[in-house]
């Protein structure tokens, strides 16, 4: 049976009646506390953070719908500008007497808006000011409840050291929020020995003409490491500029702070096409089921109330604000704020009375308990010490495209790791090899920047330094001792340095010039540095800064060696000169006339026929040199003269032989020159190494005429020349510095000898640009002279 209409609807609006009521009664009862909040409602975050504070309310009090007080808020668009942002302030203070403030979003409105807060001790709290020079030490009653933008600045400096990048520009926007930042990096950069040559500041009323102009400024300086920190605003119109000036291809590294890395989402396919290949950092946002369904719900609610907005993922700044509501919430209630009011209202019509701003009873008390208030978030661990929330770790993100591939991660604890959770105690790591493989500009794997090292091209002499092309790719291939030297000390620098050998060649591949013409090129910024046999002499210093020498130093003088007299036939010649031949000689005549004179009379011996009588008298006295003579002399005066000849033979004989045997037995060298007045006095040419600075030496030093001086480039010139000598097309001696003469003795050591004083220089060393000019990528020289010196 049906039951009639009339009868279901008199109980069921009764029952309607008296819910309404009752829920009447229960919000008479709860205690509203006005707050407000001061957002750009026309930006990104403006936007997002609106729909997100929204949200908050409804869902605290949805999960908390016993709390005796309430959350009344009270929007007003500050329009990114100071002043209306202030003004929006004064309204809230006086008109709607709020016992807090969300915002400002800018770090320029909130540098004026917390003075306004420290007088009316009201709390401003902020989610979106994260410039470094606001903090709780400029006024009591302000609170950060982002992350302080100087938190990132270790991470960034772990980022430039894993990398091995030894110079880096940084590019920011001329506002308060571009402009704090920089005195940490400044400080960070310091303590990791990276230098930062040039600061490139952009004001925001740059037009893209000045913004390129500012760009090609650095391209023309050569700089290829760059750290931005500006708005997605500007910093999308400088990566769009970047890539037209042909900046975003390989050899560049951009690495974006976390102001920018978190509002990419909004900033259209083209500018993240132009962004391919750049570092960003953010804060770690840990996963949550309550995270997800909150994205999801978001999601859908700002799709359907703004439609055509460009937002269309959840960003960081988003669930700070969203947690900013829930902790003011939760901050109000734990106080028990009741009937509040500002002491000394403000009497005056204006709207914007400073004068008669009154002070809020609360704000201590309100502001102690949101200080004290901790809970888990949808960003995290919501944790304020000093006034500002604890930093946690860092994301270290790759774009690729539209896409952020998480490379590695930052803790305070840990350094860089690839697994944020991982087990058991990690020491502090700012390694490289810590991060998964980074796409970068140009679509290469390949890091950049490599010091570019100019190697000089020698057709002698190889065994310093040799510069050979590999056949297959036609890369070219260095060796050498100068080479070994500089790699076995980079592989000991406690950092990376990436870096490539680039020969000093021209288009043909040959010696595009001579060594002060390499090291003219590190002038111009062509190379980075130069590592070969290059001497460290006074005229090169002017422009570059060398090391500390890794050889020895000096110049001598090599020439040939007189022939081996061992060789020569008639050697038994030797051992007396000319003169002493003939005296002997005369002697021997002499001594055999006197024995003639004295025995001939008497002895019968020395009588006969004349040839006879000549025939005995010269064998007699040849005789004793070698033994007894068989004839017997009568003259006590012959005695006596035999005894005196035959004393002088003794000495002769013996002097003979010990010279004689001297001159078969030990090789002795001798020189052909010794003295280089000799040889400038008579004209003589002289050599030295093609293309080296001991030309000028020979010339300017020594007074050599130039039309005298030869230049040879190998060892085997060498030879020929010294060989040849100075009536056969050859010289008298060679000029070269101690290693080179060392290196061709080495070979030649027979034939010749390093001979006269030597003449001093500083030896070889490693050339980079003068460091108060500009020192580009390269290590600092003291860093590098303590590894070379301590593997000595």
């Amino acid at each position: 049976m049906a039951i009639p209409k009339q009868k279901l609807t008199l109980p069921f609006f009764t029952l309607l009646l008296v819910n309404m009521w009752s829920k009447q009664m229960v919000i008479m009862a709860m205690e509203i506390i006005p707050i407000g909040a001061v957002l750009d409602l026309n930006s990104t975050v403006g936007e997002m953070a609106e729909s997100c504070i929204s949200m908050a309310v409804s869902d605290f009090y949805a999960v908390n719908a016993d709390f005796k007080t309430r959350l009344a808020l009270f929007t007003r668009d500050s329009s990114s500008d100071v002043v209306a942002a202030t003004s929006s302030v004064l309204d809230l203070m006086k008109n709607e007497q709020v016992h807090a403030i969300i915002g400002p979003q800018k770090s320029s409105q909130a540098k004026f808006v917390i003075e306004l807060g420290g007088k009316a001790e009201v709390p401003i709290v902020s989610f979106a000011a994260t410039s470094p020079t606001l903090s709780a030490t400029q006024s009591k009653y302000f609170v950060r409840t982002a992350q302080d933008d100087s938190s990132q600045v270790k991470a960034i400096a772990s980022i430039v050291q894993a990398y091995g990048w030894r110079e880096i520009v940084p590019i920011y926007e001329d506002t308060e929020y571009g402009n704090g930042l920089v005195p940490f990096l400044l400080d960070a950069f310091q303590e990791i020995d990276t230098r930062v040559p040039y600061r490139s500041r952009i004001p925001l009323y740059f037009n893209d003409t000045q913004i390129m102009r500012e760009l090609d400024k650095l391209k023309a300086m050569q700089k290829s490491i760059f750290l931005v920190h500006m708005s997605a605003s500007l910093g999308s119109r400088l990566f769009l500029l970047a890539k037209d000036a042909g900046m975003m291809s390989e050899g560049y590294a951009w690495l974006v702070t976390a102001g920018l890395s978190t509002l990419l989402d909004p900033l259209g396919s083209e500018v993240m096409d132009s962004m391919r290949g750049v570092l960003g950092i953010k804060p770690h946002i840990p996963t949550s089921k309550k995270l997800e369904s909150f994205k999801s719900r978001w999601s859908k609610n700002f799709t359907i109330s703004k439609p055509q907005s460009k937002i269309k993922e959840l960003n960081l700044f988003g669930l700070w604000a969203y947690d900013t509501v829930w902790a003011i919430a939760m901050a109000v209630e734990k106080a028990g704020i009741v009937r509040s009011r500002y002491v000394k209202q403000n009497t005056s019509e204006s709207t914007v009375d400073i004068a008669a701003l009154g002070k809020s009873e609360t704000g201590p008390r309100l502001l102690s308990s949101i200080l004290s208030t901790r809970f888990q978030g949808l960003s995290g661990d919501f944790h304020l010490a000093g006034g500002e929330r604890v930093p946690s770790a860092f994301e270290i993100l790759n774009l690729i495209g539209k896409a952020e591939r998480v490379i590695g991660y930052w803790t305070p604890e840990r350094g860089l790791s690839r697994n944020l959770y991982a087990n058991g105690k990690i020491a502090y790591s700012t390694s490289k090899n810590k991060l998964k493989e980074p796409i970068w500009p140009g679509d290469t794997t390949q890091q950049p920047k490599r010091l570019r090292i100019g190697v000089p091209l020698k057709t002698g002499f190889n065994e310093f330094i040799k510069v050979e092309w590999n056949p297959e790719d036609d890369k070219p291939n260095v060796s050498g001792f100068t080479r070994d030297v500089f790699v076995s000390v980079v592989e000991a620098l406690p950092f990376p340095l990436p870096y490539e050998f680039i020969p000093f060649v021209n288009k043909s591949k040959q010696s595009a010039g001579t060594y002060n013409e390499l090291l003219d090129q590190i002038k111009l910024k062509n190379f980075d540095a130069a590592v070969g046999d290059i001497t460290i002499i006074a005229n090169r210093s002017t422009n570059v800064d060398f090391t500390l020498p890794f050889s020895e130093s000096g110049i001598r003088m090599v020439v040939l060696t007189k022939r081996d007299e061992r060789e020569n036939m008639w050697i038994f010649l030797k051992p007396l000169r000319p003169e002493l031949w003939l005296t002997t000689g005369i002697a021997f005549i002499f001594t055999g006339l006197v024995v003639w004179v004295l025995e001939h009379r008497e002895n019968k011996v020395f009588r006969g026929k004349p040839a006879q009588q000549l025939g005995t008298t010269l064998w007699f006295s040849f005789s004793t040199l070698f033994f007894a003579h068989r004839e017997k002399v009568v003259n006590n005066w012959t005695r006596f003269v035999l005894i005196i000849w035959i004393f002088v033979v003794l000495i002769i004989s013996q002097s003979y032989t010990a010279s004689l045997a001297s001159m078969l037995t030990v090789k002795r060298l001798q020189p052909t020159f010794v003295d280089v007045k000799e040889i400038r006095k008579n004209g003589y040419f002289v050599g030295h190494q093609k293309n080296s600075f001991v030309k000028d030496f020979l010339v300017k030093q020594l007074n050599f005429n130039d039309n005298m001086l030869r230049e040879y480039s190998t060892p085997e010139e060498y030879h020929d020349a010294l060989s040849n000598g100075i009536h056969n097309g050859g010289v008298a001696a060679i000029f070269a510095e101690i290693p080179y003469i060392k290196l061709f003795l080495a070979k030649y050591c027979s034939k010749f000898q390093m001979v006269g004083p030597t003449y001093k220089t500083d030896g070889f060393g490693f050339v980079s640009l003068t460091l108060p000019v500009c020192l580009s990528h390269a290590i600092p020289l003291h860093i590098f002279e303590a590894y070379l010196f301590g593997r000595r």
